[in-house]
Formats: C-alpha cells, structure tokens, sequence
C-alpha cells in the first residue's frame, strides 16, 4: 500500500515508522522543502531524537508525492490543517483513505480537524481520526501503544485498523468520530491546567482531583455535542487524558508547570519551543461552552488563566469552594 504522511512532527515522522515497519510504501512530506533535505541526508528528525529514519522511507518537500497514494496522514499542527488541506486536495481520490492525527479544534469556526479536512479537500475521500494515549517518543522507540481509529465508515476505520496494526501498537476501531476528536483537543486543556498544578506545588491528590472533575466537563460536553459517552472513558478519552496530564513528555504539561512557576503565557510556550495545542483549544471550548450553554468551570478557570491574565492561584479557591454535588448524577462519563 501506498502511504503519505504530511507533517514532519515528532507525530507524524513516529506515524510514518509504524506504518513503514508494517511493509507500506511510506513518504513522509515537509512543507520546508529544506528541512525534508536535512531529514533524508542525515536519517534523524529532531523533534524525535535517537531514532534513526530507515533508508526506505522516502522524505520530500515535493506534493507529488501524493499521487496514488491508498491512505494519507494529516499530521500538522491543529492551526495548520486547512491550509495543508487545500494543498493535498488536487491530489485526493475518492478511494483514499484521509486520516487526521492533528488533535485541535479550529480557532473561530470551532470545527473538528476532520470538519476542517472535509471542507479544504472537498470532501473528496472518506476521512478518518486516529488518536489515543500515543507519545511520539515512546512509539518511535516501538513501545507498546494503543489508538482508536473512528470514523462512521466502519470499513475506512477498519482500513486505518489494518494498515497501523502492528505487535507494538495496536488499534481499535470506533465510529464515534465526534466523541474521539474532541476528547482529543479538549484533554489538551487539562495537561496544561495539571502542569499549572504542578507548578503552584500542588501534588497527586490535586491533580488526581482535577482530571476526574474535568473528565466529567469533558464528557458534558462531548456528549451534548454528539459523541458518545463510553467514548471517553476509552481510550481516546481518559486513556489520552491520563497519559497526557502525567507526562514530562506533553508539551501542554510542561508549558502548564511554568505557567504554575510565574512565567507568562508567552514565556512558557517559547520556553517549550513547540506547538502548545492546549492554548488554542481553551479559547475554543470557552467559545463552545458557552454556546451550548454547557457548564465547565474548570475549562473557564484555564481559560481565564490563559487569555485573561487571571493568577493561576487565585482560581483555586474558586473551584474548591463551589457548592456541593453529589458525584454520581453529575459525573457524566459514569
């Protein structure tokens, strides 16, 4: 099978060695022709450190390369796919299979990534989600790893299925496209707010607190939103979450934790040097909350933190101080 992956990130160069080890014919594509030279000449990208890209695997900055591709890996940054999107788009058959891997929520139009792929190619080809507690630094070293691929054609998410499937990283099928795309970038919210966390020297209690009550925000409004509940106590949901909110290697928890610190906003992504997808998700799940009239005070909290200048300590007493509930009626993911 013919494969392309577009978006040389630490996720999707990680994406290309799975799917190049299960025996694709596999292209990774950079949209900085001279960074594709710089990959193929020295077999490394630098965003995935110590894994060596094998001589098969093909690395161009040419679009070309998207002739007669079977399946295509959307893997840039959430901000980026439309415009990657409208690239790929004279391309695209109507027998590809378009997976996206971007997990975001598009700033203004609040549009899933696969919405925004829909849209840019014309909804050309079927389109497809693949996401799940993944960090790129753990499956380029070929360690065991589980995603969801979703999509309503149970047949493209059984194709996404067969062509990652592998003895390191294993893939369940969905067709819960909308439960598993949003968990994805509203999870990225959280990381930030538990590196926050982490930050002001709160510990496990805290932050064991913080993403059982924001799993129960998340699945409010993932549902009212039409995704499906047990969507988010899976993999794409708490699984993601869980691996997110706990790891040194989330950018979003450790952008949080300097936040936490007393660095700015600013500061602290230019300080992590890469792609924060939990700051632009918070103003677009503020946007949605308050649309759908969802309740969500956590996410507001982050929000206000993070847009509004609000001191990331002085949220505390708020949150903690809210009236009380009882668990089970308001726990939306039980």
């Amino acid at each position: 099978m013919k494969a392309v992956v577009l978006g040389t990130g630490g996720w999707g160069t990680a994406l290309a060695l799975v799917l190049f080890d299960n025996g694709h014919d596999v292209t990774l594509w950079s949209r900085t022709p001279a960074k594709a030279e710089e990959m193929a000449r020295t077999r490394e990208n630098p965003l995935l450190k110590g894994v060596p890209l094998p001589e098969g695997l093909t690395i161009t900055g040419d679009l070309n390369c998207l002739n007669g591709a079977d399946l295509v890996v959307s893997a840039p940054p959430s901000f980026a796919v439309r415009e990657t999107g409208r690239k790929m788009a004279p391309y695209l058959r109507p027998e590809t299979v378009l997976v996206t891997v971007s997990k975001g929520i598009e700033r203004d139009t609040n549009l899933r990534m696969s919405q925004v792929l829909r849209e840019a190619t014309g909804d050309v080809c079927r389109v497809a989600a693949l996401s799940g507690p993944s960090h790129a630094e753990e499956v380029g070293l070929r360690l065991p790893t589980a995603c969801v691929a979703a999509c309503p054609d149970r047949e493209a998410a059984r194709f996404v299925q067969d062509a990652f499937m592998s003895d390191c990283f294993r893939v369940y099928t969905s067709a819960d496209i909308v439960g598993v795309e949003l968990a994805a970038a509203l999870k990225n919210v959280i990381a930030l707010s538990c590196g926050i966390c982490a930050g002001l020297g709160f510990q496990d209690n805290t932050k064991a607190l913080l993403m059982t009550r924001a799993m129960a925000e998340i699945t409010r409004l993932g549902e009212h939103l039409g995704g499906e509940r047990r969507t988010f106590g899976g993999l794409a949901g708490m699984g993601d979450l869980i691996v997110t909110c706990t790891s040194m290697h989330s950018r979003n928890n450790r952008a949080g934790m300097l936040i936490g610190r007393g660095k700015s906003v600013q500061e602290a992504m230019e300080e992590v040097g890469a792609v924060v997808e939990g700051y632009y998700a918070a103003e677009s799940v503020r946007q949605l909350a308050d649309r759908e009239g969802v309740e969500m005070p956590i996410c507001r909290c982050a929000y206000e933190v993070l847009y509004q200048g609000r001191l990331a300590r002085d949220v505390v007493p708020e949150l903690m101080g809210r009236p009380g509930k009882d668990e089970l009626l308001d726990a939306a993911w039980l």
